[in-house]
């Protein structure tokens, strides 16, 4: 999932530089969704990986 962010996050840049604004706009959101779903996910693996300790 971090991977995908990171990849999105890298052709949000190479178009920005471009001058791609909307491709770069859809790339940019796309790479901040997977990056808070990641995080989101986890601390919940860490939350739930301490319980069953």
């Amino acid at each position: 999932m971090l991977r995908w962010a990171i990849i999105f996050f890298i052709i949000a840049v190479v178009a920005a530089v471009l001058g791609f604004g909307g491709i770069a706009g859809a790339a940019s959101t796309i790479a901040e969704v997977l990056a808070v779903i990641f995080l989101v996910l986890f601390i919940a693996s860490l939350i739930l990986g301490r319980r069953r300790i």
